[in-house]
């Protein structure tokens, strides 16, 4: 049952790891169609900032992949709630499912580094990642950022630029996110990721999000896995 279940989910990251290299590939060669680049990038997974989603922890890491201020910051990740909640040491970044954030080194010790959407600061951010068996990389599955007013506005407008009118509704999203009803919710989406603006009328903020499809998989692996006899692992 193990195997089989380890089977499963590894597959799932072999598929979320060529989705990812596809994304940094070689762009068309002469003579391809605009068209035919459309319907590459709708196979792609959406990236922030040249972070797309689906890459590991460890390459960001190695290449020190920074969208924050001040800019020599670092990811900084301990054991998302999720895993948390399934019994997994907290403060900790070997666990299935981690949350990061940009932090740095200040005079009296760590201190939270805010990312930068828009050119603007964000107010809150986190990066989770998953991996898909015990042995596997964390990739990226999830950007979310809480941001002013003002930036969540232009960010409406830049993302219908790039990517065209957004699929808008209320309440909770496809994404997964929660909603309330009557808050403004906007949805760009391909194949394989979306991203979700929700504007927050009582607070005057937005929060944006970049989501790998059917994310919900991921932690439900992890359950699995655990339930499978293996929860000293953390």
């Amino acid at each position: 049952m193990k195997r089989a279940l380890l089977a499963s989910v590894a597959a799932l990251a072999v598929s979320t790891l060529s989705i990812a290299v596809n994304a940094q590939g070689p762009t068309s060669p002469p003579g391809r169609t605009a068209g035919d680049a459309r319907l590459r990038t709708a196979a792609l997974p959406f990236a922030f900032r040249g972070i797309p989603l689906g890459v590991s922890l460890d390459v960001l890491r190695a290449n020190r992949t920074v969208r924050a201020t001040p800019p020599d910051s670092e990811l900084v990740c301990e054991t998302d709630v999720s895993a948390g909640a399934l019994g997994m040491r907290l403060k900790s970044d070997d666990s299935l499912v981690v949350a990061c954030r940009w932090a740095h080194r200040a005079g009296n010790g760590w201190q939270m580094s805010r990312a930068v959407v828009d050119g603007a600061p964000a107010d809150e951010h986190v990066l989770r990642f998953a991996r898909a068996s015990y042995d596997a990389p964390l990739r990226l599955f999830e950007i979310s950022f809480v941001v002013d007013g003002v930036t969540a506005e232009d960010l409406r407008s830049a993302l219908a630029v790039r990517y065209g009118a957004p699929r808008m509704q209320t309440g909770s999203t496809s994404s997964g996110l929660p909603g309330l009803p009557g808050l403004p919710v906007y949805v760009w989406e391909n194949a394989v990721s979306s991203i979700t603006l929700c504007l927050l009328p009582a607070t005057g903020n937005g929060t944006l999000t970049y989501l790998l499809k059917d994310p919900d998989a991921r932690v439900r692996s992890v359950e699995r896995l655990l339930q499978a006899g293996l929860p000293e692992t953390g």
